[in-house]
């Protein structure tokens, strides 16, 4: 059932087509770019997500109420967030709104919760602006990228790699996660070859990559969505260059590996999440049994357990928050949950909404996987 919501959302994004049936009781709202650029990513951690929404369903829902998930998409669209947010809210009266994408759009919708009082979990961005200082109705499920970026430099540092240059993307997004890479580069006691901003729709990098073939930079730290990796890296190769590039976690999808073809080998990308192949831990194998039994031979991507986590953490909310829950009652059990997600923990308290705290270094290898 949610499986056909989401497709129907990729096709059209009309409400009156992705509204359940009326068995569904618990309403949660989700705006999001099911296309623009960072379709591939969100197609991913709506799969995931779908995973445990759809096995919670299929046992009876939360107690004794299924949950209707309506999602509508953004396109990456700071205001079509906002006006997505408001229909959601004021129209289908939405409990919670729930996995929105991007530094931009989820800022665009925090005015809205405030005014309504609505709790907003697992924005898909980890933005620092969502941390701190703490939003009172925004959940945070995935680690702040800042700290992505500034674990990143010091790895690469440990490589050997000094020469590293830095694209950043002209919006919210790029400025929050240079913060964490230039705190990187003053931790390993670096300078940046370059810091490149570009514009987020449409991004073209022909000055730069001349310039990263020229000066023989090591390696390009891309602060951006999954099409403008792809973007770069593409001018890069073209340009004669064989620098390393690293991307951060908002572009880890298997999407990202098939639009990058045989230039994916080789990029290195930070996760939050354990590896999808961790199967000792128990949120990875519930994660991929759902997955196998449902989609025999897809494999798990860390998009994929990215929205399969943050499900975990709404319906685990919704749980606490009782029978026929409001805005109200899940805002007060999400600031007082502590909660085992399968092997990781996560909590928070009325003063802390910030979730994960963790990052590593993955590089994608010949078959397309993410290593550890």
């Amino acid at each position: 059932m949610f499986e056909l919501i989401v497709a129907r959302a990729l096709a059209i994004a009309s409400l009156s087509l992705l509204a359940l049936p009326a068995c569904a009781q618990i309403r949660v709202g989700q705006t999001t770019g099911f296309t623009g650029v960072s379709a591939a990513a969100v197609k991913e951690t709506s799969m995931g997500a779908a995973l445990w929404l759809d096995a919670v369903n299929a046992r009876g829902g939360v107690n004794g109420q299924r949950i209707e998930l309506i999602s509508l998409d953004d396109k990456s669209d700071p205001k079509i967030a906002a006006a997505n947010a408001r229909t959601l809210i004021e129209q289908q009266q939405v409990v919670a709104l729930f996995l929105s994408r991007g530094t931009p759009t989820t800022e665009a919708v925090i005015p809205i919760l405030d005014q309504f009082g609505v709790p907003l979990i697992a924005p898909s961005t980890g933005a620092m602006v969502l941390h701190t200082p703490t939003k009172l109705h925004v959940f945070n499920v995935r680690t702040p990228y800042q700290l992505e970026a500034a674990k990143a430099i010091p790895q690469l540092a440990s490589m050997g790699i000094t020469r590293v240059g830095v694209l950043q993307t002209n919006d919210d997004f790029g400025r929050d996660t240079l913060l964490g890479a230039q705190r990187g580069f003053a931790a390993s006691k670096l300078q940046p070859v370059f810091i490149e901003p570009f514009e987020r729709i449409k991004p073209d990098f022909t000055a730069i990559a001349d310039r990263v073939a020229r000066e023989k930079v090591q390696a390009v730290l891309v602060l951006g969505s999954g099409s403008a990796v792809e973007a770069a890296m593409k001018a890069i190769r073209a340009a004669g260059s064989k620098a390393q590039l690293v991307a951060l976690s908002n572009t880890a999808s298997a999407g990202l590996v098939a639009d990058l073809g045989v230039n994916a080998r080789g990029l290195i990308v930070t996760q939050v999440f354990p590896s999808e192949r961790s199967m000792s831990m128990p949120l990875v194998k519930q994660a991929n049994d759902l997955l196998q039994a449902k989609s025999a031979g897809v494999r798990l991507s860390p998009a994929m357990l990215e929205g399969f986590a943050a499900a975990k953490v709404l319906v685990e909310a919704l749980r606490r928050a009782g029978k026929g829950p409001s805005s109200s009652s899940v805002q007060h059990a999400l600031e007082d949950l502590h909660f085992d997600l399968g092997g990781l923990s996560i909590a928070y308290s009325p003063a802390h909404h910030t979730g994960l705290d963790s990052s590593a270094l993955s590089i994608i290898d010949a078959n397309g996987r993410f290593q550890r």
